[in-house]
């Protein structure tokens, strides 16, 4: 016989402890938790009395996530503030934390990790044309979210 896997479902109680830890393992954002608690087969109004009820208790701070999230993205991958701001944007995170957010960035560690990934990607860059060369460290750039002035200005001092 072919039996079907439940899934358990947990009282409001039960998911609260559940969510608790969810929150305290990492910066979740409202609309992770909210998913995770209906896939505990939570009530809409369970869930949303549940997210005030994390958010009453810092479980839940969307400014704290993005702020941590900023920190991540410009620290260790050497995001730019456009691709950033993109990410925090598709987490529903509203404009107000993206803001604050962003004021986790350091202006003079942002020129080097800009600076850094350029003199890195021209290193293994192959391509001889200067202009194709150009084009290709340009696009690179911009698809890591720089902003075009600044990677234009960069580039103008490997030239």
């Amino acid at each position: 016989m072919d039996q079907q896997k439940k899934k358990k479902t947990y009282t409001p109680k039960e998911a609260l402890v559940k969510a608790a830890a969810y929150c305290a393992y990492q910066d979740r954002t409202q609309q992770e938790v909210r998913d995770k608690l209906y896939s505990y087969g939570l009530e809409p109004d369970d869930v949303e009395e549940l997210i005030i009820r994390l958010s009453q208790e810092k479980m839940i701070d969307e400014e704290r996530y993005a702020q941590s999230y900023v920190r991540g993205k410009y620290g260790l991958k050497k995001w730019g503030r456009r691709k950033i701001m993109q990410g925090l944007k598709a987490k529903g995170i509203s404009d107000y934390c993206i803001k604050q957010g962003m004021k986790e960035i350091d202006p003079e560690i942002y020129e080097q990790n800009l600076h850094s990934l350029l003199e890195k990607k021209s290193a293994s860059e192959k391509e001889k044309n200067p202009f194709q060369r150009r084009q290709k460290l340009t696009y690179f750039m911009l698809s890591k979210g720089y902003e075009s002035d600044l990677v234009q200005d960069a580039l103008k001092q490997y030239e």
